[in-house]
């Protein structure tokens, strides 16, 4: 690590005391002092923090009136071995100065603000780690905002921040395990990144592209398939029958199906183009996806309360989140790459029962309107009444459709409306909100990204239940069953989280892959790898 006498050559500058004016005031100590002076005084990597830097170390140090905080070797070492931990989370530890960090250790003199600047130098890179572990590595709106119903209390989290780190002082790892989310997410796909990062890397070859390969069909790409399906575990390597060696059959089929249910594809056990890209995606490709995952997991943690319903978009996926575990989950269909389904941070006030239909300006504009063009009955085939502004009906026949102005289509409360019997609303600029379909049949599908942006919930009357107080649940039911529409308030509104992310693991590390349906992956991954530059 770095020589324990070289540390102890600083012992003496810790302990000098400070100096009084000659007319009886107290100057600056020194390291209220080199703090003033900042970021002149002490050269590079402290001359390039910004102001920002600078606020949060003038606030730590006033919490310890100005004196050094790094006095001890055990202090430091335990301070470098965290930085380096941090590897483990997809951070670089470059970014946090630890070289420099150790090297100030080694060269311990009496030039002047030496000691200071060195103090500095440990405090900023400790205060940066804690920071980009609770606020992540990069800014959250300028990659993936989310909107949010109320604002964001980042100022509070930042005094928690500065606490958790003056109040850890001497035990630094205790301020890490702190600011560390404490998700379980985060901590099943911190292990399955360290554990890949760690492995030993055998790349395997590219399976060509080729015809859809389905059981029974001949091809001769299956020595390569069955060598990337046994290289992570598929499929058993004496499982292969010499009489059988060419043909694609039924063990094939099922270690190609166990594959494409761990990487969010359909499990039809057939070699087509999305799973031929996911079998020849390379290590370092999957290594990149989890980083990029472990920070989007940082920005969540803020959001994801003790009890709230996350809906992840990328997985097509409702979970409803009671005392911070998943208690409950259901299948959904979100918005199509063309419409997708934004992030929002919101709060569930009300039910819509018996809902109608009003038809969204874009789904107006770019479904509906050709399809009137195109034969004007699509209106009554549709259940389909339009509408001015007021909510006033007008007649189809005297519209002009190839301009039809400021008008509403809506289509009536009943079994073929696209909403069901049911919405769930929270309040959000985006005229989104999650709803029954009579669409049912999509959701067997893999990859459910089908909607124009709402979210079709499977099983949305258990959904219901889990957001209705005991006392609303006779009164709810009641007014469902006239078919009336009905806006129903309830009596304790529910956190709720829609949020992408495209990797998760098991509490073994056991990574689980899903499609990046809105291409995402790529960007925040870059900005990742630009940032450690």
């Amino acid at each position: 690590m770095y020589k324990k006498h070289a540390f102890r050559l600083l012992v003496p500058l810790l302990l000098t005391p400070l100096l009084a004016c000659a007319d009886g005031s107290e100057a600056p100590g020194p390291m209220l002092g080199a703090l003033q002076m900042l970021p002149e005084a002490c050269g590079k990597p402290l001359a390039d923090i910004d102001s920002q830097a600078r606020q949060q170390l003038t606030a730590l140090y006033a919490r310890a009136q100005f004196e050094p905080l790094w006095t001890s070797y055990a202090q430091l070492d335990e301070l470098l071995s965290q930085l380096n931990a941090l590897a483990d989370d997809g951070l670089n530890p470059a970014t946090y100065h630890t070289e420099a960090i150790r090297h100030a250790a080694h060269t311990a003199t009496t030039q002047p603000l030496h000691r200071e600047c060195s103090d500095l130098l440990a405090s900023h890179g400790y205060l940066l780690a804690l920071q980009h572990l609770t606020h992540g590595r990069l800014p959250q709106a300028l990659h993936e905002p989310v909107w949010r119903s109320t604002e964001d209390p980042a100022t509070q989290r930042d005094e928690q921040l500065l606490d958790t780190a003056a109040q850890a002082l001497k035990t630094p790892r205790l301020a890490f395990d702190k600011a560390r989310p404490a998700l379980e997410q985060y901590r099943n796909l911190r292990l399955a990144y360290a554990q890949l990062r760690r492995a030993e890397r055998t790349e395997q070859p590219n399976i060509p592209s080729g015809k859809t390969l389905r059981p029974g069909m001949t091809d001769p790409r299956l020595p390569l398939l069955r060598q990337r399906l046994s290289a992570d575990d598929y499929l058993p390597a004496a499982a292969v029958s010499p009489d059988d060696a060419d043909t694609y059959n039924a063990v094939d089929e099922a270690a190609l199906m166990a594959f494409q249910r761990h990487h969010g594809l359909q499990d039809d056990g057939v070699l087509g183009v999305e799973t031929l890209a996911a079998l020849n995606a390379s290590a370092d490709e999957r290594l990149g996806q989890l980083r990029a995952n472990l920070e989007r997991f940082r920005w969540l943690s803020r959001d994801i309360e003790d009890q709230s319903l996350l809906v992840d978009i990328a997985g097509g996926r409702v979970i409803h989140i009671h005392h911070g575990q998943p208690l409950w989950e259901t299948r959904a269909q979100v918005g199509r790459s063309t419409r997708q389904t934004p992030a929002i941070k919101s709060s569930v006030t009300r039910l819509t029962l018996n809902p109608t239909w009003t038809v969204p300006p874009t789904i107006l504009r770019e479904d509906k309107l050709p399809k009137i063009r195109e034969n004007l009955d699509y209106l009554a085939q549709q259940n389909l009444q339009v509408l001015d502004y007021q909510g006033n009906l007008l007649d189809p026949q005297l519209i002009d459709w190839n301009n039809p102005g400021n008008i509403l289509l809506r289509q009536a409360a009943g079994p073929d409306n696209p909403l069901g019997r049911v919405a769930i609303r929270f309040a959000n600029p985006y005229s989104i909100y999650l709803h029954d379909t009579p669409s049912q049949g999509l959701f067997g599908r893999a990859q459910r990204a089908t909607s124009s942006g709402c979210v079709r919930v499977e099983s949305v009357m258990q959904l219901v239940n889990l957001l209705l107080a005991e006392n609303e649940q006779e009164r709810f039911e009641r007014l469902l069953e006239t078919g009336k529409t009905y806006e129903f308030r309830l009596s304790k509104a529910m956190p709720i989280l829609l949020a992408y992310w495209t990797a998760e693991a098991d509490s073994s590390g056991q990574p689980r892959y899903r499609p990046d349906i809105y291409q995402r992956d790529r960007s925040l991954l870059g900005a990742l790898l630009a940032a450690d530059q």
